[in-house]
């Protein structure tokens, strides 16, 4: 697992460009997204609901107190909904704001905290360093999603590797990986028998089903790949 130092910096650098991002986008928060039945008010609004249940777990990390990421579920969709309904600037204050709090929580988190046990939403019993790592994904990946202008060429090297490595983590934890090797960047990822190839964005953007294969080099058909998340 990368240091939470170069995470929090991942993270950082992400915040940004997902700040700069959200500053540019018009006031019609109805616009689609690249998440099939969001628009980009839901996608601020989940962005915003995100920060705030990762200093959940932060402050659980940090007192011992079980803090889940969220209520429940239902909670979650709930709160999304809510949000998106706030008027456009109200709602992008509401999201530069969260990020600003989960920010502050983690540079505040004392050393000790970051091997505490936390819970993600998903069930998954992580340490805590693992939070910004879990925010990095969200900030990056997302900024893509709101279908801006941004896209997985415009992310570091190292986010994009570790990303490519989150996906065949998840599928491993379910028992999906596919039958694929992948190789780009200087890295490989499967030991399946298709091998897959090409630049890392575009590898990143096919693994995380943000593209259907563009760009990419097989010696076999494309497989379909399970969900990441």
């Amino acid at each position: 697992m990368t240091a939470p130092a170069a995470l929090l910096s991942w993270c950082e650098l992400g915040e940004k460009r997902l700040s700069a991002v959200i500053r540019q986008l018009p006031d019609d928060g109805g616009d689609p997204t690249l998440l099939p039945g969001w628009d980009r008010a839901h996608l601020l609004a989940h962005l915003a609901g995100n920060a705030d249940a990762l200093i959940n777990l932060l402050r659980w990390a940090r007192t011992g107190v079980e803090t889940p990421m969220y209520p429940s579920p239902e909670a979650r969709d709930t709160q999304i909904a809510a949000a998106a309904t706030l008027p456009p600037d109200e709602l992008r204050h509401h999201a530069a704001a969260a990020a600003v709090r989960l920010g502050d929580a983690m540079r505040q988190l004392p050393d000790a905290a970051w091997s505490a046990s936390v819970r993600t939403a998903q069930g998954r019993t992580v340490p805590a360093r693992e939070v910004p790592w879990m925010r990095c994904r969200e900030v990056w990946v997302h900024a893509v999603d709101l279908a801006a202008d941004v896209g997985f060429g415009d992310m570091p090297g190292e986010v994009l590797a570790a990303l490519a490595g989150d996906v065949f983590a998840s599928w491993a934890r379910r028992n999906q990986v596919p039958d694929v090797t992948v190789r780009a960047g200087g890295g490989a990822w499967g030991s399946g028998r298709v091998t897959v190839a090409g630049p890392l964005p575009a590898v990143t953007a096919w693994l995380t089903g943000r593209s259907a294969g563009t760009g990419l080099q097989a010696s076999g058909p494309l497989p379909a790949l399970p969900r990441w998340l």
